[in-house]
């Protein structure tokens, strides 16, 4: 309850401000009186001045009744304030970037827009946020590229800015450096998340061919993954079949071709299935970009809002009103408005 913007802890209290009107009732019955014989025996005049504030000892003993009793309602006012804990989760992004990722299926606006362009584009959406997505403020992302062998881009970081220069500058594997291992791209990832503390830990690994290194094994990884308690989200990019691509031409120049690819999705559903995750298929920026939302849906920051309200009580400044009304009521009865027993 809240009067005058003052809340009141106990507002039933205020019942005993009805005590008020007793006290004064029963101050007032207590006057000393003096037998005259006659009328003719007081003093002409009338009334002075001390007689008209007769009254006044027990108005003050009225008001100090209320006094205590606005006091006991506990009179206060609030500042309500609210913290909030953001507990974030680990993410690991390992993309391939084997040669076939020059391949320009994804894009249907842009024809000269890789596969590894539009995953990076995505990419950079789904940690700082835009088209749709809120971004992972509160979440360390890290970053590995694999094609023959895994390499650590970035490291789990909070430090946003810095992950997204790394995967700008994300580039096509050499030809000595060529293939596609799968194992070393999810082992890797899954080393990078295990050494990190954090309750949630994810991967999300994108490719768009069909593992052909088999060094670290998917098992090998699907198993330490499994192991780490870490889910694995995997995205097969790319249209199956034929795919234009540039291909340098001489002087220069560059020509439009066409490659065979083909993504080995009976492996990434495993890597997902037994880790818990699922498994996605983009056909073109437009659904790539839908995935990173349903895992951003899926894998989200947990909140816990704390609210407290700190009180300024006020309850001290009825209590000194009401014992300074006693204390003057007694000391007016006492001397200048002393009664006659």
């Amino acid at each position: 309850m809240k009067i005058f913007g003052v809340e009141l802890a106990y507002p039933w209290v205020l019942l005993a401000i009805l005590l008020a009107a007793p006290a004064l009732w029963w101050g007032s019955r207590g006057a000393g009186r003096v037998v005259f014989s006659s009328l003719r025996a007081l003093p002409a005049g009338g009334q002075t001045w001390r007689t008209r504030i007769a009254w006044l000892p027990d108005a003050l003993m009225a008001l100090a009744v209320v006094g205590l009793a606005i006091a006991a309602a506990g009179p206060r006012a609030g500042d309500k304030n609210a913290r909030i804990r953001r507990e974030g989760i680990a993410v690991a992004m390992a993309v391939d970037i084997s040669g076939s990722m020059r391949a320009l299926d994804l894009s249907q606006k842009n024809r000269d827009l890789t596969r590894l362009d539009a995953v990076k584009q995505v990419f950079e959406q789904f940690v700082l946020g835009g088209a749709g997505l809120d971004g992972r403020p509160d979440d360390a992302i890290g970053l590995v590229a694999f094609a023959k062998y895994g390499e650590t881009r970035s490291p789990l970081t909070l430090d946003h800015d810095n992950l997204i220069a790394a995967a700008r500058q994300l580039d096509f594997a050499t030809e000595e450096e060529d293939g596609t291992a799968l194992g070393a791209g999810l082992q890797l990832a899954v080393e990078r998340l295990r050494e990190f503390e954090a309750r949630t830990k994810i991967a999300i690994l994108l490719t768009d061919g069909v593992s052909n290194v088999h060094e670290i094994s998917e098992d090998s990884a699907i198993d330490d993954a499994v192991k780490a308690g870490i889910k694995v989200y995997t995205i097969g990019a790319g249209t199956n079949g034929s795919a234009p691509i540039r291909i340098d031409a001489g002087n220069g120049q560059t020509q439009l071709a066409h490659m065979q690819v083909e993504i080995d999705e009976a492996t990434l559903r495993k890597i997902a299935d037994k880790t818990g995750g699922q498994y996605f298929r983009a056909t073109d920026n437009a659904s790539l970009a839908q995935i990173y939302a349903q895992i951003d849906k899926l894998e989200r920051t947990r909140f816990e809002e704390e609210r407290f309200t700190e009180y300024h009580q006020y309850y001290g400044w009825f209590v000194a009103l009401a014992m300074g009304a006693v204390v003057l009521a007694l000391v007016l009865r006492g001397t200048v408005l002393r009664r006659l027993p």
